[in-house]
């Protein structure tokens, strides 16, 4: 975790990481610190690696969160993503990982993330974690992420 004042990428020309454990996020200072409010990122081309098959898996990654005294920075969680490309994992460990890395270093009021894989030996996978309830008056939206539906 990079220090608040000074984050390594906002501004900078950086490389993808290697992997997501050396991936490093950026927390920036919340401008509207007490104030309660969702912040959605979306990742819809999201890819890692199967552990068995070391064949591409893709997702639609959707992560809500309110802020608490940081947020994160968005080139920072672009590249902790990016860094997936070559990280082997199941689509739980994967999705569920993410939240809590991100809950563990940003601290935030609340967060979800939602895992909208694609389907993998002809079954898609969903995975879905959240820090806890939502604190009441957070509106907070549907993902807006349509169930697998193959031929339709």
């Amino acid at each position: 975790m990079a220090d608040d004042l000074n984050p390594l990428h906002l501004g900078q020309s950086s490389a993808l990481p290697a992997s997501p454990e050396e991936a490093v996020l950026d927390y920036v200072p919340n401008p509207r610190e007490g104030s309660l409010y969702l912040v959605r990122f979306a990742a819809p081309e999201f890819t890692s690696l199967c552990p068995v098959t070391g064949q591409p898996d893709f997702a639609h990654i959707v992560i809500d969160y309110a802020p608490g005294a940081s947020i994160v920075e968005s080139k920072s969680l672009k590249l902790f993503l990016g860094a997936f490309r070559n990280h082997c994992g199941f689509h739980e460990d994967v999705t569920v990982g993410i939240g809590q890395r991100l809950m563990d270093e940003m601290k935030p009021v609340w967060l979800r993330i939602g895992g909208y894989w694609y389907p993998r030996g002809g079954i898609p996978i969903d995975v879905f974690w959240q820090s806890g309830e939502a604190p009441k008056g957070l509106w907070v939206p549907d993902q807006g992420v349509a169930s697998y539906r193959g031929r339709g």
